[in-house]
């Protein structure tokens, strides 16, 4: 298979506020928006989500509910201190999990968006030994 897109759609009951959200916070934009499904991208880059109203007759019937299954939206940034700065310190967004490095490579901050949907947002560090040979190339001796 051969993709031209792929994005996850967020299935909502807050629709206005979770693209409020993502506009504000994350900087996408708004690229369709029927009052039921919003297209969001982000401006120069080929990044996507969706969200969707999740009682809308296209979702089939049994999924007709608020979001279910998602866990978590890993966003990879350059400085995740100055974003850490930037949404929690600055804008007050929840805090779930504080600024910190782990051994396995991130260095991280978890916060969560309207719909409870955690957002992991990171900076890949160096792991240490125990976790370089798990990695397939990124960190692989030269």
């Amino acid at each position: 298979m051969q993709l031209s897109s792929f994005y996850p759609v967020i299935g909502t009951t807050r629709l206005t506020e979770t693209r409020d959200f993502y506009v504000k916070h994350f900087g996408f934009e708004v690229t369709f928006d029927s009052g039921w499904y919003v297209s969001l991208k982000q401006a120069e880059s080929k990044y996507e989500l969706a969200l969707i109203d999740s009682s809308h007759s296209t979702v089939p019937a049994a999924y007709r509910h608020p979001l279910s299954g998602l866990l978590i939206l890993n966003f990879e940034v350059e400085d995740v201190d100055a974003e850490y700065a930037r949404l929690i310190q600055g804008e007050g967004l929840s805090l779930q999990l504080d600024l910190r490095s782990e051994e396995f490579g991130q260095r991280h901050f978890i916060t969560t968006d309207p719909n409870g949907v955690l957002i992991d947002v990171i900076t890949v560090i160096p792991p240490s030994e125990a976790f370089i040979a798990q990695y397939k190339d990124q960190f692989s001796p030269t």
